[in-house]
């Protein structure tokens, strides 16, 4: 088939490199003449394995090409993928103003009968937004052109998104027209050999099921965080607890490995869009407000930690930080925990060095001009750290020379927020070891962090004022108006 894929980031250019891999002509579009230009000359622009040498084998055989124009893409295509993105408002909702603005640029462009697919990931309702535009353009009215809307969420995880889109788990298509259906079908053919990953619904219920996903990944982050917590606190050991909870068929043995929370460019951001969802149709979402601030709390839990070790005086203390990308194999720091920490402990004085194999130049551009020190390797930034704190378990990380770095750092603190090691092989080297969830904190001290930084206050303090009522109230939603007489009214940031 001939397919455009609108969008070159994680998702378009995995999606439009492993169509074209199947045999598709593919060509992908994007505004940032530097980017399509990189990608043209074999360049992927982020750190995704085995992406690279798809692209330029697509590119030498012809199937895969790059564009800027809309107009100029659409001459022959069969499908469109929309993969731009769909970033958090300052209220937590999603920001549509890319997606839109493509789909208002399709309906002048298209040429012929066509499915446009959205990938990208979009509140209930999106898909009757984008059809309600094409139905309304001049252009297509005259034309007469058969046009499908179909809803296709992407699952793919950084780190392993080629893997996930040569052998998905689920492939769920939503569309409320059988044609469109087919046609999906048929392109996905190459990737659901035996017939049994191929997940059909309507079009809202595909909008949900990405949210739904997503939700219960980091609920399942947050419950072990908060258990492994209070665990420590009742001198119970979480590591033993964990295989316990593992050894449950119903509970199973994903995500439940204790650390500093969730980051990256989904979770914080899904869960937040679909708090506001539910907050536009009077739902108060009491487990979803919970999650975000569980996830909260644990960076307020590392950084009190290490302000306790140092009696509460930061200023002027040398503090290596290993790992900057929000998880081991992609250079992606969006909502990166360890960010959070470098700026509260840039903030209370402390010097900061930090070291990750490929991250450093996100990082970089992430933090501008605070002034942190990124050194040439992991052991460089240790030398003379009062303190180490590991926050990506990268693999170089987990078995690292322990003689050499306990004679390079002048502390002999390690703050281990992925859960890497065990305290009885750093006591051989003479350093303490610290895991969250180990050690309980001083009553209020967590509480105190928090309501200084605003965050998880602030979204209590919501959470309670929703006795206020709006009678007869009509909540807009995209394609859906409902009445809803004394609804609670959510808020949350």
């Amino acid at each position: 088939m001939n397919v455009v894929v609108i969008g070159s980031g994680y998702v378009g250019l995995v999606t439009g490199c492993c169509l074209a891999e199947a045999g598709n002509t593919v060509v992908c579009v994007d505004h940032d003449a530097q980017k399509v230009a990189a990608l043209s000359a074999y360049r992927v622009p982020f750190h995704e394995p085995q992406l690279a040498g798809i692209l330029e084998a697509q590119l030498k055989t012809g199937r895969l090409t790059f564009e800027r124009s809309i107009k100029e893409a659409m001459t022959k295509a069969d499908v469109v993928f929309l993969a731009v993105g769909t970033p958090s408002n300052t209220d937590g909702s999603a920001n549509l103003d890319n997606l839109l603005g493509c789909a208002n640029e399709l309906a002048k462009t298209i040429c012929g009968d066509c499915i446009i697919v959205i990938k990208s990931t979009v509140p209930v309702g999106t898909g009757d937004r984008i059809e309600q535009i094409f139905n309304k353009s001049g252009h297509l009215r005259a034309a007469q052109f058969k046009i499908g809307v179909v809803s296709n969420p992407e699952f793919l995880a950084e780190g392993r998104a080629v893997q996930d889109f040569r052998h998905p788990d689920r492939i769920v298509i939503g569309s409320n027209d059988s044609y469109s259906f087919s046609i999906l079908a048929r392109l996905y053919a190459p990737f659901d050999s035996d017939g049994l990953r191929l997940v059909l619904m309507d079009r809202r219920s595909a909008e949900f099921a990405k949210y739904a996903c997503n939700s219960m990944l980091a609920a399942r982050i947050s419950m072990i965080n908060e258990l492994s917590i209070l665990a420590g606190a009742l001198g119970a050991d979480i590591s033993s607890i964990c295989q316990v909870l593992k050894g449950d068929p119903r509970i199973g043995g994903s995500y439940l490995h204790p650390g500093i929370g969730y980051g990256g460019s989904c979770l914080p951001k899904d869960l937040s869009a679909l708090i506001d969802l539910a907050q536009n149709v009077g739902e108060p979402a009491y487990m979803l407000r919970s999650i975000q601030m569980v996830n909260t709390c644990q960076k307020q839990r590392l950084l009190q930690a290490v302000r306790n070790h140092f009696n509460g005086h930061l200023s002027a203390k040398n503090i290596a930080i290993w790992g900057l990308s929000f998880k081991p194999d992609t250079d992606d720091v969006r909502a990166a925990p360890s960010l959070s920490l470098i700026r509260s402990l840039l903030d209370e004085g402390a010097v900061v060095k930090a070291y990750d194999p490929v991250a450093q130049s996100s990082a970089q551009v992430e933090l501008g001009r605070l002034e942190v020190e990124f050194g040439e390797s992991a052991l460089a930034v240790c030398e003379e750290a009062d303190a180490l704190v590991v926050m990506t378990e990268w693999e170089e990380f987990k078995a690292p020379d322990w003689n050499a770095l306990a004679q390079t750092m002048r502390g002999k603190i390690v703050f281990d927020a992925r859960a890497l090691y065990t305290t009885a092989t750093l006591q051989q080297y003479g350093l303490q070891h610290y895991r969250l969830g180990q050690i309980k904190l001083p009553k209020g001290r967590i509480d105190d962090g928090l309501s200084s930084v605003g965050e998880v206050s602030e979204v209590s303090a919501k959470t309670e004022k929703m006795q206020r009522c709006n009678r007869d109230k009509q909540f807009a939603f995209p394609g859906l108006f409902i009445g809803i007489n004394d609804v609670a009214a959510a808020i949350l940031v």
